[in-house]
């Protein structure tokens, strides 16, 4: 099991860090050089979904395997609509029938294991525990 400490470092500034010694910043929307809290979950969701696929995908095409996630809500919305995620990679190598193989392949992995897209499909609780 993992977990993931955010500290805080400055006004409005914080770091989050894994317990391999990874980091990144984050904060409020518009810091520089820092991420969102949206927007980690926002690369949690693609992240995971180009994990999944990886090899299925490099196995078959060459080039770039690229994932996005976008933010869906209304503008001041404090929650998000949908996260539709996006994989691009380049198929014209494959014929109609690899690609759709391809495909299928590509959508049952995502489904079944992608943990973070697949939890956001589930709404699982998240309670705050306090001092």
């Amino acid at each position: 099991m993992s977990n993931v400490e955010v500290r805080r470092t400055g006004q409005h500034e914080f770091t989050a860090t894994n317990d391999r010694g990874a980091s990144v910043r984050v904060g409020r929307k518009g810091a520089e050089g820092a991420f969102t809290p949206v927007e980690l979950l926002l690369a949690a969701a693609a992240g995971c979904a180009a994990v999944t696929v990886e090899t299925l995908v490099t196995r078959r095409v060459d080039g770039d395997l690229v994932a996005r996630a976008d933010d869906v809500r209304p503008e001041g919305a404090h929650q998000l609509d949908a996260v539709p995620v996006t994989l691009d990679y380049d198929v014209s190598s494959l014929d109609d029938a690899q690609r759709a193989v391809l495909e299928t392949a590509v959508r049952r992995a995502v489904d079944e294991l992608c943990t973070v897209t697949r939890t956001l499909k589930q709404s699982p609780p998240t309670p705050l525990n306090l001092p």
